[in-house]
This record gives structure tokens, sequence and C-alpha cells, in this order.
């Protein structure tokens, strides 16, 4: 029967938690899909602008949080993070993972794409997820990475269950 009362409609409808979402979300990129190893992953992050890209580390092994300015350039990028990566093996660390995220903007999706195409994971962060507070600006600057840092790792560490 089509409409209507029986014994296999009610016990479907028994099944279902009502407190439960009645679908799954497919495309959560909120949270990674792999568990954070803070001694296999290299994390970078990158404040952009027209001129230049300052781009901020954590090396597992390497004690300084490693800082530096290039111009803007994807394969000085690259270099930088293959660079950051052997002085992490030369610790004695074994990198499996390099994670990059930086704020959207003017250039963020397409050196997004230019990093995943190379096998680097990429995190756009939408500009009104990172809390500014009025500082004065080397301050403001210092604090805006160190937020940027700690939204990347709280997204890295945020595994699926």
């Amino acid at each position: 029967m089509l409409w209507g009362g029986g014994a296999d409609i009610a016990s479907i409808v028994a099944d279902v938690n009502r407190w439960s979402t009645p679908w799954q979300k497919l495309n959560d990129l909120s949270r990674s899909l792999t568990r954070l190893d803070p001694d296999g992953t290299l994390i970078a992050v990158i404040e952009m602008s027209q001129s230049s890209w300052l781009v901020a580390g954590i090396v597992p092994g390497v004690e300084r949080q490693p800082l530096k300015k290039l111009a803007v350039d994807e394969s000085a990028l690259l270099n930088l993070l293959n660079r950051w990566r052997m002085e992490a093996e030369k610790a004695g660390r074994k990198i499996e993972r390099i994670a990059v995220a930086f704020v959207a903007g003017r250039d963020g999706f397409w050196l997004a794409r230019w990093l995943r195409a190379r096998g680097i994971e990429a995190y756009v962060i939408h500009a009104s997820s990172v809390a500014v507070f009025a500082r004065t600006p080397a301050r403001q600057d210092r604090s805006a990475r160190h937020r940027a840092a700690q939204t990347c790792l709280s997204r890295l560490a945020a595994r699926r269950a």
C-alpha cells in the first residue's frame, strides 16, 4: 500500500533517532580527514600582500619558529618549504605532511590550487574567522599570524570521528 498505515511504516519511524541529523555532512571542510602528527607535520602560515609574502613556520625538531619574507613567487615558497623540511629531517623528524594556511584574499585561491597540485595541503581561511584586535601595528601583525597558525592547527587537529 502506497499511502496508509502498516506495520512497516511504524517500525521505520520508530528506528529514527530524532536527535541526530538525518543526513551526513559530506564536505565538512572545517575538519581535516587525517590525524595531526605534530612530529611529522610542517605547518606554514602565509601573510599575503601585493608586494611580498611573510611566511611563518612551525617546523618539528627546530626550536625557533622561522619567519621569512618572500617576493610574490610560488616557486620561492616551494623552495622555502622544502628547506624547512630538510631542517626538520636534520633534527631527526620525518616530515610526512606539509600544511599551509593563509587568509583568503587576492592571491588565495590560485595559490591553494597550485599547492594542492604539488601534494601540499592548503587551507584558505576566511578573514572573518580570524579575530582582529586593536593594537599597535607590529603587535597586531604578530598576533594575527599567531591566530592564523592556531586556526590552522585547530582545523588539522579536528579529526573527523
